[in-house]
């Protein structure tokens, strides 16, 4: 075996860094494909609609061009009768060229379908568009939030951050937070006890994480605080990293009382003592309960000194019966997640 002469000082710093290039060109390239490809598509779109609209195309013409176009380009998938309409449909929700060039061609061809299908107007797209852009989402991802209607939810907790953050942070912190939360996928029903919640938050936490939306990371759970000599246990804290502040997070099984805010407000007082450092912006709390009377909740924290924010959370039997049957076991979410795509999808 011949002798392998030493490596220089510097060889595993330039290998990292080549690694990253090629990463990136790699990237790079299936970006430009893909933007390629979502264009042709809409333009594809936008002529059979002018045809349509002009010569009175049908439903046979379409096939027809799809049996040549395949005959054409037997190597390229796409163009089935079924996805020459998609096109069409495309071509027509979005006729402004720029904005499919600019912004709507940073998404695979699949993200774009689940849009069409799922959702009846543009301005609901759009909304979902640019998330599923600012998030990476896959598209297993993206139909589960429009699935459970993300975009009604988001910023409508209950909060007190105008009046205790500054600007941008409020609005940030805000809409970092929604109402309800949905744990439909712990398969637990609505008599299940708080500690029960929690437990299967933990062991699920990677879909938890998913449900609490960008930048949250997890701390712990029962979490210590020792405060003068007596020991008090926070149930879940986290760490936003867009926030640049801890979160504390309470779960109560019954309707919200005013005096929950009380015992979140002390662990809040705690953690920016004890945890919080100088680079850190003060922290906030969560508090998620079964039910909540509006009002009562306003009141309770228009005096509360720290900023917390008040949300419910839902379980399975807080679901339309006909949603139930339908929701995936918590095996086959995880299984989507790990997938994180188009795995096992066929072309359209």
């Amino acid at each position: 075996m011949p002798d392998i002469a030493p490596l220089p000082p510097d060889y595993a710093d330039w290998l990292a860094e080549l690694k990253t290039r090629i990463h990136n060109a790699q990237q790079g390239a299936a970006l430009a494909v893909n933007r390629a490809l979502i264009q042709l598509y809409w333009q594809i779109g936008r002529d059979i609609l002018a045809r349509q609209a002009q010569q009175g195309w049908g439903a046979k013409v379409i096939e027809r061009l799809a049996q040549d176009l395949r005959a054409a380009f037997p190597d390229m998938k796409g163009f089935s009768p079924r996805n020459l309409k998609y096109m069409r449909a495309f071509a027509e929700a979005w006729p402004d060229a720029e904005f499919v060039q600019a912004v709507l061609a940073q998404l695979p061809w699949y993200h774009h379908l689940a849009l069409l299908d799922k959702l009846p107007g543009a301005e609901a797209r759009c909304w979902y568009a640019a998330k599923a852009i600012e998030h990476n989402w896959s598209r297993n991802v993206l139909v589960m939030h429009i699935e459970t209607r993300l975009q009604e939810r988001s910023g409508a907790a209950l909060t007190n951050f105008p009046a205790r953050l500054p600007k941008p942070l409020s609005d940030l912190a805000r809409e970092s937070l929604k109402d309800p939360y949905r744990f439909d996928f712990l398969g637990l029903t609505a008599e299940a006890q708080e500690r029960e919640v929690e437990h299967a938050l933990i062991q699920h936490v990677t879909r938890f994480l998913l449900e609490l939306g960008a930048g949250f990371a997890f701390v712990g759970r029962q979490v210590l605080l020792n405060v003068g000599g007596d020991e008090f246990f926070m149930d879940l804290l986290f760490y936003h990293l867009k926030l640049r502040c801890y979160v504390v997070i309470e779960l109560k099984g019954g309707k919200f009382k005013p005096e929950h805010l009380g015992q979140l407000g002390f662990y809040l007082t705690a953690v920016d003592r004890q945890i919080k450092t100088e680079q850190d912006n003060p922290t906030i709390g969560l508090l998620l309960c079964k039910s909540k009377n509006k009002v009562v909740a306003e009141y309770a924290l228009r005096d509360t000194a720290q900023p917390i924010g008040v949300a419910e959370y839902q379980l399975i039997e807080s679901l339309p019966a006909e949603l139930q049957s339908s929701l995936p076991s918590i095996e086959q979410i995880e299984q989507a997640l790990a997938n994180n795509g188009l795995v096992g999808e066929e072309s359209a």
